[in-house]
């Protein structure tokens, strides 16, 4: 595949991380050694290592040499044909800006979502940049704008951060909102850390089951199975989660980035049932059976009906140059699988910029 020059540049890059990831990853042992305290050990929930952060899933198994391997590897022999983007409504925010008591949901792009509810303005993972990447020039490109411009937005309250990957984590976007908004971030374990690191100071951090009241709006830290990091250096230091937000009225279930776990029943169990649900259905292809990560379409559904889902609204495909399959593919698989579980009149496929009630 002949690729621009900055691809080739990017391309040696990532070579060069290959040759550093399989010579510096090795097995890390998850415990603190033989003399580790036992009262520390059973305080310390199940997810809390000693340097981080890990899976429940007795099955998960997706080694950092190995992700990086598979995402090089990709990289290098090129993409399938990506076929049409999806096309963006064009929406100026005149609608969003004048709504103050109805509860919608706007679709960004991605895993970006204005979330309107109880008077409360709301983003998920927000990402209006140009590239999911630490570098400008280089790495996964948008190839559909967001569907509601910075400038358009209405003011913002909150920001929930799902975890710290580049295409959920744009440090550019969280920096505009700060100046802008003031709202207040709300990010999983080791994340505000990283926000004062950048100068923004007005952030909830919370561990899985923790949760934080706003004007009456709950924002709960659930569970995901993924993984986080910005560097070699800072892999799973950082926890990574899916978030609840309810009212009195409305339950809202945003999944952020994750691969599919049953006991995420749980989460329905203790918040549930929602009146909606934003599940990613791409990114899956670069593994060839069950991606540890990654949400296959087929599974969004069932995650959607462990978690008692009413409304299911798919993001995570469609905007970044970053996936394997075509970008129809998981929009395309989704609905053949609710068909066959007669769950179609339950998924709404939202354009870029459109705007739903919940």
């Amino acid at each position: 595949m002949v690729g621009s020059g900055n691809d080739v540049k990017f391309r040696s890059f990532l070579l060069l991380l290959l040759g550093l990831v399989l010579v510096a990853t090795a097995p890390v042992v998850d415990a603190e050694g033989p003399a580790a305290s036992t009262l520390v050990e059973s305080i310390r929930p199940a997810w809390h290592i000693a340097h981080g952060f890990r899976n429940l899933s007795r099955t998960y198994d997706y080694p950092l040499g190995e992700r990086v391997k598979r995402l090089l590897l990709s990289t290098l022999h090129g993409y399938p044909p990506r076929g049409p983007v999806p096309t963006p409504v064009v929406n100026h925010g005149e609608e969003v800006r004048a709504n103050t008591t109805r509860p919608t949901l706007t679709w960004i792009g991605h895993a970006t979502f204005l979330v309107q509810l109880d008077g409360l303005n709301i983003l998920t993972d927000p990402h209006w940049g140009d590239r999911a990447s630490p570098l400008g020039f280089v790495g996964p490109k948008r190839l559909v704008p967001p569907g509601l411009r910075f400038e358009d937005l209405p003011h913002i309250d909150a920001v929930v951060i799902s975890h710290d990957h580049y295409d959920h984590l744009d440090a550019p976007t969280v920096k505009r909102l700060a100046h802008h908004d003031h709202p207040t971030f709300f990010v999983p374990l080791g994340l505000k850390a990283w926000f004062a690191s950048i100068g923004i100071d007005n952030v909830v951090e919370l561990d899985w089951w923790e949760s934080r009241t706003m004007h009456g709006v709950t924002f709960a830290c659930t569970p995901a199975q993924h993984s986080s990091g910005r560097t070699l250096a800072d892999h799973d230091e950082r926890l990574w989660s899916s978030w609840v937000i309810t009212s009195p009225d409305r339950r809202f279930f945003f999944a952020g980035d994750t691969g599919y776990d049953p006991d995420m029943k749980e989460i329905g169990r203790r918040f549930g049932p929602f009146d909606a649900a934003t599940l990613p259905i791409g990114g899956y292809r670069a593994y060839e059976g069950k991606h540890p990560n990654h949400l296959n379409p087929e599974e969004a559904v069932q995650l959607f009906e462990d978690i008692g889902g009413r409304r299911l609204i798919p993001m995570h495909w469609g905007t970044f140059d970053m996936n394997r399959e075509p970008f129809r593919e998981p929009p395309d698989r989704l609905m053949k699988e609710a068909y066959r579980r007669g769950l179609e009149d339950r998924v709404t496929l939202l354009g870029p910029g459109q705007t739903v009630s919940w």
